[in-house]
């Protein structure tokens, strides 16, 4: 049977692609940063890296070293995980890793695709649209970090990259953007591209993968851990604010005044601004004070949040279980104690009642 090996830039990307491996009968582990080693007993292990908006030396420098841990580990093909907006900068990070993860494959072309149509994303005529309007009239342009100002993802990439880019079928081009307004297209597309060394997309890219890799049936095989839980919210997303909302408000960062064993729900509150990175830290003390004193589910929604919450934790390695919502399964640690069961979401996913799902 195939392994797949896949490269995320951020941690729940990570966790998307992850969960629709495992609906797809693909037992999947998920690893944190950069790994020295991988003796994952699993059919496929998603590496989580935070190289979105990192220096794109930086970005290229951790994608080739887990890469080539994936490759010890005998992966048969790889994936290089994108976010579904394309989020990037004029610089990269999503030409210039390609463009080193074809060179150390070996690799002349790939497919390219951000599509996942049950998630709103879909891609015609090359162009990228968010729900019904295209990604640069999204609220995607006015992103701080990564401002999407163009829809057309032919341009966007070549100008990340010197390698052709061009729509799938067009003759002579190394990156070929292919379309899909359905799922059932991109399943078609994963058979179609099956034997292509690496792929690079959404997680809507993998829907296919599995059956194409000769996978059937679901995979989540990771028991969640019972116990005493915390939700930590860093996303000032709309959706995170309407679940914040239906699960009672919760507690804003600056009244969290220690955990005594309940289920509760700490956030950030409605601050926009501040040192962004001191918030997410002290979110993180949260989460590592919650569990010290007996938290064994821990649920996080933002992704910046959700890196900074596994560092502080110490989580390395996690098998991937059952779907919380779509993109948002539970995991649980593998190697470390005491043991835990996590979520980590985009602000983006999940319906209004996620926290009250996730925790009761």
């Amino acid at each position: 049977m195939i392994r797949l090996g896949a490269i995320a830039d951020d941690v729940t990307g990570a966790t998307d692609v992850a969960s629709v491996l495992v609906r797809g009968g693909m037992r999947t582990h998920l690893v944190i940063g950069v790994p020295e080693r991988i003796d994952a007993d699993a059919d496929s292990v998603v590496v989580a890296l935070k190289s979105r908006t990192a220096p794109v030396d930086d970005a290229v420098r951790d994608s080739l070293a887990s890469l080539r841990a994936l490759r010890s580990w005998r992966a048969d093909r790889f994936y290089f995980k994108i976010c579904s907006t394309f989020d990037s900068t004029p610089a990269g990070n999503i030409g210039p890793v390609a463009d080193a993860l074809l060179d150390e494959l070996g690799a002349g072309s790939t497919v390219v695709t951000p599509a996942y149509p049950t998630n709103g994303r879909t891609v015609r005529d090359g162009l990228l649209y968010v729900g019904d309007v295209l990604l640069s009239e999204s609220s995607m342009r006015n992103h701080p970090l990564t401002p999407m100002t163009d829809a057309d993802l032919v341009r966007v990439l070549q100008r990340q990259t010197a390698r052709p880019v061009g729509r799938l079928g067009t003759d002579n081009i190394v990156y070929a953007i292919a379309d899909a307004t359905t799922d059932d297209d991109l399943c078609a597309l994963a058979e179609q591209a099956k034997d292509l060394p690496l792929l690079v997309g959404g997680a809507g890219l993998a829907l296919g993968l599995p059956r194409a890799y000769g996978y059937t049936g679901s995979a989540a095989t990771a028991r969640r851990v019972d116990g005493p839980a915390i939700a930590i919210a860093g996303s000032l997303s709309e959706a995170t604010r309407v679940q914040i909302e239906r699960f009672g408000g919760g507690i804003a960062l600056d009244d969290y005044d220690g955990y005594r064993g309940e289920t509760i729900l700490v956030h950030s509150g409605a601050r926009r601004g501040g040192d962004p990175h001191e918030i997410e830290r002290r979110l993180a003390a949260v989460a590592a004070d919650a569990v010290e004193h007996g938290a064994r589910r821990v649920v996080v929604a933002g992704g910046e949040t959700s890196g900074a919450v596994t560092r502080a934790l110490g989580v390395r390695e996690l098998a991937v279980g059952t779907d919380i919502a779509p993109g948002v399964p539970w995991m649980t640690t593998i190697g470390s104690e005491p043991q835990l069961s996590l979520a980590l979401k985009s602000g983006n996913f999940g319906g209004p009642d996620f926290f009250l799902e996730a925790l009761t």
